[in-house]
């Protein structure tokens, strides 16, 4: 009975090994983003009394459509809940709060986290071909907001996420072009 369950097993194994599939490339996380919105939400906590604003960035093949949806293939860094003394970012350096901070501050941003099984806060979605593939939390870091012109924003970034192992990873990337604005309504 043994020997039936073995053969019976080794064919399965010869037949799935005979099979050819296409093995997905992991390419890394982009260094660089093309576009990004800034999107404006005043001052839309009570208990807060700073404006909050979000940056939404993509990497080269992945677009929004008019009705905001992504389109193709690429990258997509979002920071939310990013607490500012005006309506919009101003230059300087901004750092994610810290577990044990009790109150947000102007030029500090949320870290990611998963709330009700959805990622808030700082993230990284991988989109193929119109459709979600996977989810990056990134749980801590920084970026410099540098103005360059009347019409350049350069964004510079260094996150910060724990891959599969464990194991800190640092992220750096970039960003440098028109900072779109989005009022969110």
């Amino acid at each position: 009975m043994r020997k039936i369950v073995l053969l019976a097993l080794l064919g399965l194994l010869g037949l799935t090994a005979c099979h050819k599939s296409t093995p997905y490339v992991y390419h890394g996380l982009p260094k660089e983003y093309t576009s990004a919105w800034e999107e404006r939400y005043g001052q839309c906590y009570d208990s807060v009394p700073y404006a909050v604003v979000a940056l939404d960035l993509y990497s080269e093949g992945l677009e929004l459509d008019e009705n905001h949806r992504m389109r193709g293939t690429g990258y997509n860094l979002y920071i939310s809940d990013i607490f500012v003394e005006g309506d919009t970012l101003a230059p300087g350096t901004y750092h994610s709060l810290r577990p044990d901070s009790l109150w947000p501050k102007p030029y500090t941003f949320l870290p990611g986290k998963e709330w009700d099984g959805q990622p808030t806060g700082m993230y990284v979605l991988y989109v193929e071909d119109d459709k979600l593939q996977s989810i990056q939390m990134l749980d801590s870091g920084s970026f410099v907001v540098t103005d360059t012109t009347a019409t350049l924003t350069d964004l510079q970034f260094t996150l910060y996420y724990k891959n599969a192992y464990s194991s800190r990873v640092t992220y750096t990337t970039h960003f440098q072009g028109p900072l779109v604005p989005w009022q969110k309504k």
